[in-house]
């Protein structure tokens, strides 16, 4: 079972192409941890607005009915992936991990296998 701070940083370190990575509650819009970012990136800003997408899928598959659960939200952009993934660990609940690649560096189906695999050994 890994930390916050050690999950983070194997984020940073073993997921090829990562810009930065957060651990966000997204009840309060709070960065619980950050790591990488940059002048480009701000973490806690990015933390914050990804708290709304997060908030707006979640309210919207209620209006639904759906009651499958968001493994991962991806939002892809020009040069970037923003990687969101829900935490399903007993204890995290209404917590996320959210990572920016770089899409030219980035193996999206890797990263997404390491995050998920990062999130199970969190340990909250």
């Amino acid at each position: 079972m890994a930390n916050v701070e050690a999950a983070l940083k194997e984020a940073m370190t073993g997921i090829e192409g990562s810009i930065g990575v957060a651990l966000v509650d997204y009840t309060s819009g709070m960065a619980l941890g950050t790591v990488g970012g940059g002048k480009d990136l701000d973490l806690t800003v990015a933390a914050a607005g990804n708290t709304d997408v997060v908030r707006a899928k979640v309210r919207t598959m209620e209006m639904l009915g759906l009651k499958d659960e968001i493994e991962d939200i991806l939002i892809s952009l020009d040069t970037q992936y923003h990687l969101i993934r829900l935490m399903k660990a007993r204890g995290s609940k209404g917590l996320f991990l959210y990572l920016a690649l770089d899409k030219t560096r980035a193996n999206l189906a890797m990263a997404r296998h390491q995050l998920r695999s990062i999130e199970g050994d969190l340990e909250i």
